[in-house]
This record gives structure tokens, C-alpha cells and sequence, in this order.
């Protein structure tokens, strides 16, 4: 991205989202509103809303920000700060092998960010690439759910991940979860935490082939101890109104697919996560936060609490 660009892209940021600086996301996890805690400065210079309870706080465990593609990180930052997003897991888009970006935006924001890389699993030396990056204190690798190693054992990049510890965060298709091979090597490494992407995409709101043996087969991977579930927007599965109104700008009733996930794998499981910057071509960062916690204010603020941050800093610590 140009410098002209980037500016661009920071002034229309800002154009839009200077009325909402106030957080919307803390007061929503307890069941009394709360005022919104005074701004503190971050290390690299920025103001931040401090969440309203540190026990409570938010983490948004899917996000991307690169040099080549989507957003670059201030305006993911901007959307955290205004939002109260404490902290956020980076994970590196598919096909990219270049994780310098991120290792620069943890140095920017120390104690911010986690950061999830991908080793370029088509070389032979993916599992060295990996144990490197794993020495410099990542917390976790992304490896989608097709993924094979060249050579003779085409499960070495997970084998090489749970040998080095790191949690691992996966995407593809729907088939792809539902394919016997995806089942096998979560019992392979039932040390390593595995977090299926995206409600295992099964979420797609306009034309979903995906039927219900589909979802069931999906969530049936709960039975593995080591599997947790994203879950994000409500965007991603449910279809916009044809004429859209506040403040909920989907048809009704919307598919129960966050209460199948916490009947399968239980809050101490899910996490939820923004998919910024793709969000915006659906409900928008701050809607998918809050829309997504309207559903679930039901449940308890101990549940809510894992569901939308401490599940996601268990899983993806922040390490530097």
C-alpha cells in the first residue's frame, strides 16, 4: 500500500468512527451498564479505552492486518481502541510466508498482540522454518485443514507444531472438517490445542449447500478434548434483510448455530474473532462484536467472559 493510500484509508477510518469512540463492548459482558473507564496511553504513543473489568477484558482472536493484502495494523488498531478490544490475535492469511509484518506490529504494541504465523509448509524444511519462529515466541501456527507435507509423512507440519507446542488454528471447506483424515489428526495431537475457523465453513448466509448432517458432523468433532470453535459475526451466517434497519439488520428467526456450538463444545471452547478486515464487507467490526454478544447476553458473564476473551488468551498467550 502507497503512503497516499494508507493515508486515504486512515482518513476514511476516521471520517466514519470519530461519533463511536466511546467502547461498546465491556458493558456488554456484565449485566449492569458501565461507564466507560478514562483512555490510557499505549507504549507506542496512542490512546486506548481501558476495558471496564481487566477480568472481563475482550480478545479478538482472528484478525489480520498485512503489507500486501486487506488493512494494514492502524486501522485494526483503530478499530480495537474504539470498541475496547484489548488485545488481538494476529494470524497470517493463507499462502503469505512473510510473518515479519506481525513480529513488527508485536514489537509496536508489546503485550497487544499474539501472534499466529504460517511456515511454507510446501518446502521440506517447513518443520526447521517452523521450530525458528516458534524460538522467537509465537503463539501458534495456522494450518489449514488440507494441508499436507511434501516427502513421506504428509502430517509432518502438525506433528512439527505439537512436538513444538504451539496451538494451531485451521480453515478450509466444510468437507475438508468432515473428511475422516481431519478427525485422525486432531487424535493424533491430543496435546495441542486445534481451533477450526469460521463455524468449520459452515457459514455461508446466501447459498449453503451445507446441510444439517454437515453441521452435525462438524460439531461432532467436540467429542476431541483439543478442538475449540470460532465463532465471529453474525454476518457470516445470517442473511441481511433486503431493506436493512437498525438495530438489527438481519431476516429473523437467524440459525441457532451459536447454540449448537455451545451445546457441542461449551463456552470454555469457543472464542469469538472479528475476521477483520473481511468483516466489512458484511455487518462491520463494531456490529459483529456487539450483535454477537446481544445473542449470547443470556448466558452468564462467567460464560460470555471466556467466550469473547479468556479462551482466546488461553489458547494464544501473548508472549512478548
Amino acid at each position: 500500500m502507497s503512503h497516499q493510500q494508507a493515508e486515504t484509508s486512515r482518513r476514511s477510518f476516521l471520517k466514519a468512527g470519530v461519533a463511536g469512540v466511546i467502547a461498546l463492548g465491556m458493558a456488554d459482558l456484565q449485566s449492569a451498564q458501565v461507564e466507560a473507564a478514562p483512555a490510557v496511553a499505549t507504549a507506542s504513543g496512542s490512546a486506548r479505552l481501558a476495558p471496564a473489568d481487566q477480568s472481563t477484558m475482550i480478545v479478538d482472536s482472528h484478525c489480520h492486518a498485512t503489507p500486501v493484502w486487506y488493512a494494514d495494523l492502524d486501522a485494526l488498531v483503530f478499530e480495537q481502541d474504539r470498541n475496547g478490544v484489548e488485545h488481538a490475535v494476529l494470524v497470517q492469511i493463507g499462502g503469505y510466508f512473510d510473518n515479519q509484518y506481525q513480529f513488527d506490529a508485536v514489537a509496536k504494541y508489546p503485550g497487544r498482540f499474539a501472534n499466529v504465523v504460517i511456515a511454507d509448509y510446501t518446502k521440506p524444511d517447513a518443520a526447521e522454518t517452523l521450530a525458528r519462529l516458534a524460538a522467537t515466541g509465537v503463539s501458534g501456527v495456522r494450518i489449514s485443514g488440507p494441508t499436507r507435507s511434501p516427502g513421506d509423512d504428509p502430517f509432518a507440519i502438525w506433528k512439527a507444531a505439537a512436538k513444538l507446542g504451539l496451538s494451531i488454528t485451521t480453515g478450509g471447506r466444510s468437507a475438508d472438517f468432515v473428511n475422516p483424515e481431519f478427525a485422525q489428526i486432531v487424535e493424533a495431537i491430543p496435546e495441542v490445542p486445534v481451533v477450526i475457523e469460521h463455524l468449520g465453513s459452515t457459514d455461508n448466509p446466501n447459498d449453503d449447500p451445507v446441510g444439517v448432517e454437515v453441521f452435525d458432523q462438524i460439531f461432532s468433532l467436540a467429542r476431541y478434548p483439543n478442538t475449540y470453535m470460532k465463532i465471529h459475526g453474525l454476518g457470516e451466517f445470517t442473511k441481511r434483510m433486503s431493506l436493512p434497519s437498525a438495530p438489527f439488520p438481519f431476516d429473523r428467526p437467524i440459525r441457532p448455530l451459536l447454540d449448537k456450538v455451545l451445546e457441542a463444545f461449551g463456552p470454555q471452547r469457543m472464542m469469538w474473532g472479528s475476521d477483520y478486515p473481511l468483516v466489512n464487507q458484511r455487518e462491520g467490526y463494531q456490529r459483529a462484536l456487539k450483535l454477537t454478544m446481544d445473542e449470547l447476553k443470556t448466558r452468564s458473564d462467567e460464560d460470555r467472559a471466556w467466550i469473547f476473551g479468556k479462551t482466546a488468551m488461553k489458547v494464544f498467550p501473548i508472549k512478548a
